[in-house]
């Protein structure tokens, strides 16, 4: 889900965005799911956590479900911490790619994760125990979420556990199966036509990208179709926030609970020629929504500040009063929540990607490195050589590669460079500026 997607969930807007703090510019360092996760349960970029990939190549411990256990963060990550700290902590939907349903990981107390891409006919591992769920109206996954979510709620409550639930849906990703209620609901619905969609020159592109046709009919309907059913799978997600707020609410834990809600990447809808996927330096692939509600957040606030998806262990460590680990590369969130405007914060974060295999797409063999600065520049480097540079303030969608090697950002290239090694402390510093 990426930001613009938002428009499609009214609920959510209003319990939580109207209700709450709306964070413009929210982002995550890689767009892709299993680095993306990685991120978020352990406060690190990529480059720190190891985790490169969806999925485990030979030899290697860089990808997925497996390479996240085989660098020992199963033994402290997000869940350890509040676990630690006296919390109730709950799983409950998508955990990693590739994970095989085998085992519970250490410091979750509820475990309810599902192990395939189907929101009908699907196994998950409830507690340890492997449960098939149909395809009846009551099988369908966003909806056993919910009810889920709501019964680890009111369990925490009636035992006077603060709790932590991690609900990871899997809408609006493929194959964009909606509840039965909600098919047709968008009847048509066509994906937006940017100023970047089937792009009409890309000549100042990646070569892969350069070397694409322009989008045949045939494509954008497959688009279409796609964008059409991604909205529908968000209706049941929008019901599932409007459940989970009114449980908390029923529970008389509503005013002393946060809620956040943020997405791992975004999607291509055709932008730049892209018929599909992520993984891209590009917006579409890494700008989230980002909504909180919570104790000490002013009802239809906005914050402009950069957050990253490392920010979210130490926030939720940080407002838990549990301990945060020192190699944590993110900040916390608190003090923009609380409306206060920190004397530093900062002004660029570092973008990545690393090699994952996607059979036929040429673009993922080949790693990137990049900047996106707060005043809306951007520069991204390929390892096969390959530069780009944009200006979104002037160029919001990306349309000009204004790049020259004869006068390279060197600001940026300075700063990408120190982002690139960065560790713990030295990343904050790095992101901060000068």
């Amino acid at each position: 889900m990426r930001k613009d997607d938002l428009k499609y969930m009214p609920k959510t807007q209003t319990l939580l965005g109207a209700k709450g703090m709306k964070f413009e510019n929210a982002f995550v360092s890689y767009g892709l799911c299993c680095p993306s996760r990685a991120t978020i349960l352990t406060g690190q970029y990529a480059h720190n956590n190891g985790v490169w990939t969806n999925r485990n190549l030979p030899n290697t411990t860089d990808g997925g479900w497996e390479g996240f256990k085989a660098r020992g963060h199963e033994q402290d990550n997000l869940a350890v911490r509040l676990d630690d700290a006296g919390y109730s902590t709950g799983l409950l939907g998508k955990y990693f790619n590739h994970y095989q349903g085998t085992a519970v990981p250490p410091h979750w107390d509820r475990w309810f994760a599902n192990f395939t891409f189907e929101y009908f006919d699907y196994d998950v591992n409830d507690n340890g125990t492997i449960k098939h769920f149909g395809t009846g109206k009551r099988d369908y996954l966003t909806d056993v979420l919910k009810r889920q979510t709501q019964q680890f709620i009111g369990g925490s409550v009636a035992r006077g556990r603060p709790f932590f639930a991690y609900v990871a849906p899997l809408a609006p990703h493929g194959p964009q199966t909606p509840a039965p209620r909600d098919q047709h609901t968008f009847d048509g619905l066509k994906a937006p036509r940017l100023s970047s969609f089937n792009e009409e020159d890309v000549g100042d592109k990646p070569p892969w990208i350069g070397s694409q046709p322009v989008l045949d009919d045939a494509q954008i309907t497959r688009i279409d179709a796609q964008y059409e059913g991604r909205a529908e799978t968000l209706q049941a997600l929008d019901d599932l926030v409007a459940g989970v707020a009114n449980k908390l609410k029923n529970a008389g834990a509503l005013e002393n609970t946060y809620i956040v809600f943020t997405s791992d990447n975004g999607w291509h809808s055709g932008e730049h020629r892209i018929p599909s996927e992520k993984a891209q330096p590009y917006e579409e692939s890494i700008h989230m929504p980002l909504l909180v509600r919570g104790p000490g957040v002013e009802a239809g606030s906005t914050a402009n500040s950069l957050a990253l998806n490392t920010d979210f262990l130490p926030t939720f460590t940080d407002l838990a009063g549990a301990t945060t680990p020192e190699d944590v590369d993110g900040r916390s969130l608190r003090p923009l929540l609380e409306g206060s405007t920190p004397a530093t914060w900062r002004t660029a974060f570092l973008l990545e990607r690393g090699i994952h295999p996607y059979a036929g797409l040429s673009q993922d063999a080949e790693r990137l490195y990049g900047i996106r600065t707060s005043d809306g520049r951007k520069y991204v480097e390929y390892s096969g050589g390959f530069r780009e540079l944009y200006n979104l303030k002037t160029d919001p969608y990306e349309l000009l590669n204004s790049y020259d090697a004869t006068s390279p950002p060197v600001d940026l290239a300075t700063r990408l460079e120190a982002l690139k090694g960065c560790a713990g402390a030295t990343c904050r510093a790095a992101e901060d500026g000068p």
